[in-house]
């Protein structure tokens, strides 16, 4: 009754999964509730957006969140409710290991930054970029299941401002601020599906095959405009 009028209840949580050691959500959670567990719930499901929506991670839990729930719970064969409860915090809880990263990526594939293997010297704090790219990889980590579960090899993560000039980067580039990646020709997946079901992913700017310097890789990033771009799909 409470999460059909868009309200929450604080319930009792099960027993903490295997991969419950990030954190634990303890209510439920449906249209209209606001907080620091929204925004948890927001940065893992942000990889569910309608096509051309990014999700903001707010703590407020509007239409696009509810939305994107919905997705997330059909997509893992959950029931399809719109309120975050006990079903989707275990699916996550399985889903996340104990650094808050998803199960199939590490910080440590996007820290490379032209071997310095941190997160400094970017235009944003070490934390900060660490932050973007957590929510960079949950994307991936719905990209990658709704393309059946295969692999996707990270080529270019997080830049420093020195390292991404030493590549060529735009002196504007997403990765100097941790809201970007790099998926390599290695990748499970083709070029043109990445690109595509990138589009269903929370991503605002997608460059791939034909798009100039990019027919070796799919750059997927998040930023305040959208621009998708593949001649060669």
């Amino acid at each position: 009754m409470l999460a059909a009028a868009g309200l929450t209840a604080n319930v009792a949580t099960a027993a903490p999964a295997a991969a419950d050691t990030c954190y634990t959500w303890n209510r439920n959670l449906s249209r209209g509730a606001s907080g620091s567990d929204v925004a948890q719930l927001q940065e893992r499901i942000a990889g569910w957006a309608a096509r051309g929506q990014n999700i903001a991670i707010d703590g407020q839990f509007g239409p696009a969140t509810e939305s994107a729930l919905r997705r997330f719970q059909a997509g893992y064969g959950l029931s399809v409710d719109g309120v975050a409860g006990p079903q989707t915090y275990s699916k996550i809880y399985a889903l996340q290991d104990a650094d808050c990263t998803p199960a199939h990526f590490s910080y440590g594939e996007f820290n490379d930054s032209c071997g310095e293997n941190d997160f400094t010297g970017g235009r944003v704090s070490a934390a900060t970029a660490k932050r973007n790219i957590r929510r960079v990889m949950w994307q991936l980590e719905a990209l990658r299941h709704k393309l059946g579960d295969r692999p996707i090899v990270i080529t270019s993560g997080f830049r420093s401002i020195s390292c991404n000039s030493s590549v060529g980067g735009s002196s504007s580039s997403l990765h100097m601020y941790g809201q970007a990646a790099d998926l390599g020709l290695a990748s499970g997946p083709s070029q043109c599906a990445m690109w595509s079901e990138g589009r269903d992913s929370g991503f605002e700017e997608i460059l791939g095959p034909g798009y100039p310097g990019h027919n070796d890789h799919v750059h997927v990033g998040n930023k305040s405009s959208q621009f998708w771009s593949a001649p060669n799909c």
